[in-house]
């Protein structure tokens, strides 16, 4: 008798297991989504769908740390997006999207961190990848998290790797994502425990000449002719960190008044600036890049204009960032310095990034 408690017991506890470590199905019903006005569940092939035109859903009632989250996008040839968004708080999250029209192309899969309802992905150019595209019927992507890290998979094939998720949250609320329309079907998720010995790896640049802090303003308004050194150089500034690499994603630390509408978003400013302490008079190399417009001030004096906007430079012009693209030569004069870039964006990520050679 006591053999026979003891394998109920096992079995019982074997199917507790099994049921932890299970995938959950978020069906595609009202009640377990919240969805913008125009999106719609339909049945479609048999199946319970949610169709995204332009927007963001969300599960209800449901937070994610670490596992998996899964989800059938149907098949579709012209320019559309579909992703898959986790860890959100305060209009900050991690998000992996596909581009269904860019079948086998470089940038077919992109990963980007929201900072502030804003998209950052022209700051993060290793984190985009290339596959391929079922042009009929079911493409699956998959979502695989672990702590600072992700792996994407698309159709069960793993594409990328995120080795460093970019808004170190820990946990948050679970969603889909859409631009110019997509289906949606089957979502599942499947949560496991955390791992304390994962640490984190960031691209390290060993150049002891990188600026990793600034000093930066809040937002302000751009019009082109109406910024006046004179102004911006008696306000108010707030010392922040770059990451590892140098580079400064702006929109963690500012909040624009016109954010999440991409291009139709407003043009707005902040100025970064920096301080330089030299010995003697003498000229040095700035090497920096930025996101999307730059004013280059040295001492009250411009220097430097520049656009680095989306297809600014062409259709494929992507607006991507490097850190050696452009080089100022700066006199600067014995004792204190001061650089201050007025760096201008409307959409798809706001930094900068430099280095005195």
């Amino acid at each position: 008798m006591k053999q026979i408690v003891y394998l109920f017991i096992w079995l019982f506890s074997i199917q507790i297991l099994v049921a932890q470590n299970s995938p959950t199905k978020i069906e595609m019903i009202p009640s377990n989504w919240n969805i913008p006005n125009d999106a719609i569940f339909e049945k479609f092939e048999n199946r319970k769908t949610l169709v995204l035109k332009n927007g963001r859903a969300t599960v209800k009632n449901l937070n994610f740390t670490n596992g998996f989250i899964e989800v059938d996008v149907y098949a579709k040839s012209i320019r559309s997006f579909a992703g898959i968004s986790f860890r959100e708080q305060d209009d900050n999250l991690e998000e992996v999207y596909i581009r269904l029209h860019k079948s086998n192309q470089v940038d077919a899969v992109q990963y980007t961190p929201m900072f502030n309802n804003e998209s950052n992905w022209q700051l993060y150019r290793e984190y985009q990848a290339s596959t391929s595209f079922k042009d009929k019927g079911w493409n699956s992507l998959r979502i695989e998290v672990q702590n600072r890290s992700a792996e994407v998979f698309v159709n069960d094939i793993k594409v990328m790797t995120v080795d460093n998720l970019k808004t170190e949250q820990k946990e948050g609320i679970i969603g889909l994502w859409a631009l110019f329309g997509n289906r949606f079907s089957n979502f599942r998720v499947m949560h496991s425990s955390n791992s304390e010995k994962e640490v984190a790896t960031q691209t390290i640049i060993n150049e002891d000449n990188i600026i990793n802090r600034w000093e930066i303003t809040k937002a302000y308004p751009y019009e082109e002719g109406k910024v006046i050194f004179e102004d911006f150089s008696k306000e108010k500034y707030i010392t922040v960190s770059t990451e590892a690499s140098g580079l400064l994603p702006i929109s963690k630390y500012v909040k624009k008044t016109t954010f999440g509408s991409f291009e139709q978003n407003k043009e707005e400013y902040v100025v970064a600036s920096i301080t330089v302490h030299s010995t003697k008079n003498k000229t040095q190399i700035f090497s920096f890049d930025y996101s999307d417009k730059v004013l280059v001030f040295l001492n009250g004096k411009l220097l430097f204009k520049g656009n680095n906007a989306f297809r600014q430079k062409g259709v494929q012009f992507m607006g991507h960032m490097d850190i050696n693209t452009n080089k100022l030569y700066l006199p600067l004069k014995k004792g204190e310095n001061k650089i201050h870039c007025v760096v201008i964006e409307k959409a798809n990520g706001w930094g900068i990034i430099g280095k005195l050679d």
